[in-house]
Formats: structure tokens, sequence, C-alpha cells
């Protein structure tokens, strides 16, 4: 099985290794300023129930005041239920705590879900398992 992010449709999908799509989902995929991470990468891992651990010096629209956070795990934090770590560093596939802004919305250059898909996409993957994110 592959992961295959679609930027212009806007979408995930989970590919068997016949090309027959398992699963799509309707993905928030990066921003202008942070665009979609283009290209083959890996599927690291599964971190259920992650912390979020804030880095000011990752977002380029960070307040010069603000520190680095932990935020406690859970369905509300800003990833969500789940990570699904890419080899991309500081990128990865995880939920959201809001998910009417799916496909309405940016993000900082990771995949947003709903957390139920991500929860889902999650149990179908492996570490080393494709992640190709494309046009």
């Amino acid at each position: 099985m592959i992961v295959r992010v679609g930027k212009k449709q806007g979408a995930v999908e989970a590919v068997d290794g016949n090309g027959v799509v398992l699963a799509r989902y309707p993905a928030t995929l990066g921003s202008t300023h942070d665009p979609l991470p283009l290209g083959n990468w890996k599927i690291n891992g599964v971190v259920w129930n992650p912390p979020y651990n804030y880095n000011p010096g990752l977002f380029w629209d960070a307040e010069a005041s603000d520190k680095k956070a932990k935020l406690a795990p859970g369905p509300n934090s800003p990833v969500g239920s789940v990570w699904i770590d890419l080899s991309k560093p500081h990128y990865g596939i995880h939920g959201t705590p809001v998910p009417s802004t799916i496909g309405k919305s940016t993000s900082h250059g990771c995949i947003r879900l709903t957390n139920w898909d991500a929860v889902e996409l999650a149990k179908m993957v492996t570490p080393g398992m494709p992640a190709v994110l494309g046009q």
C-alpha cells in the first residue's frame, strides 16, 4: 500500500499494490507560505494521542514573545487524535480539533484530516510505507 496526497484534489488516498483506492479523505494541504512538501517520502510511524510541541521558531507567523510549549494530548489538541510521522522532518499527517476547516483553510505545511479520518488512515499504515505527495 502507499499513501498518495494530491494537492489539486485536496485529498489523501490509501492505494493498494494494484492501484485500487482503498480510502479517500478530504484534506487541508499546506498554504502559499508553507506549501505541501512535494516528493516521495516514507511513513516513519504513528503516535496515538500525541502531545503538541509548539516551537515558535518553526512558524513564520509566530509572535516574537511566543515561547516553546507542550500542549496536552487529546482530540482538541492542534494535531488531534493521531500523528502519522513522515520522513520529511517536522511534517506529518494528523487530525484537527476543527473538522469544519478541512479543505477550507490552510496549514503550516502538514496534511490535516478530520480526527476520524486520520485515525482510520493510521490503522492502515506501517513504518517504511511510501507517502507520495504530488500536485
